[in-house]
């Protein structure tokens, strides 16, 4: 059985799992656990998922992985998730044998630290493809969650009163055009308000996003992982 959305409803109906590229590694974070938490998640709430794992590029904060160099890297996927992280990464054309696929077609779920990946790039590809712009982040706090878009699918039953784990505050610099802003958090140092959770459609590839994910204890925390498996499944279309 697979969980798809149906009239704004999240129900179950039988259908082919879910086939996820998930991309991950690099600086800053415990990327098998979030792994493990993601696969997990999605288990419990009876989503079937078939699962591509690429873990590649170290701990560092520059690579350019093998995934990518293959033509075909996304063919045969339904999401992608992009949860690494390679903030010093700018080789312009690198950068567009990743986004080319996902404006052509292949959708996408971005997670906390893809904002700041290849933040040092002249070119804007990614960032419209990310659907937000963001190059740092203020300190770690328990942070409320305000949702604007209390309709979306993904976004329905959220609580009204959720409060993140420790998680780090994404300082957003522009949103894109096409970026649907599904949730809100105030700067506690400057009251400004930040996109947390957002839809984006770059070209013909839909677009999930959050700028949380940078802890553990997020990535262990039922609302969180709910919304994204849900993030997951509105991605695909399913």
């Amino acid at each position: 059985m697979v969980c798809t959305f149906v009239c704004n409803a999240f129900v179950c109906n039988a259908a082919e799992p879910i086939r996820v590229l998930l991309v991950t590694g690099g600086c800053c974070h415990d990327y098998d656990f979030q792994t493990r938490s993601l696969q997990m998640a999605a288990k419990d709430q009876g989503v079937a998922i078939e699962w591509t794992v690429v873990n590649e590029g170290g701990k560092g904060t520059k690579a350019m992985i093998d995934l990518y160099s293959k033509a075909n890297w996304s063919e045969g996927y339904d999401v992608v998730i992009h949860n690494e992280c390679f903030a010093d990464t700018d080789d312009a054309d690198y950068i567009r044998r990743i986004t080319k696929p996902h404006h052509d077609g292949v959708n996408a779920v971005v997670i906390h630290c893809a904002m700041h990946t290849y933040r040092s790039a002249k070119i804007d590809d990614w960032r419209e493809f990310l659907g937000v712009t963001s190059r740092h982040h203020e300190h770690q706090s328990n942070y409320p969650v305000a949702v604007t878009e209390k309709d979306h699918p993904v976004m329905k039953d959220f609580p009204a009163d959720y409060k993140t784990p420790m998680d780090e505050l994404y300082i957003v610099e522009k949103v894109w055009p096409n970026t649907k802003v599904l949730a809100t958090t105030k700067s506690e140092k400057t009251g400004d308000v930040q996109p947390v959770f957002w839809t984006n459609q770059y070209g013909k590839g839909r677009v999930f996003g959050t700028t949380y994910g940078h802890s553990n204890d997020t990535f262990a925390d039922p609302v969180f992982l709910k919304t994204l498996v849900r993030g997951i499944v509105w991605a695909s279309g399913k």
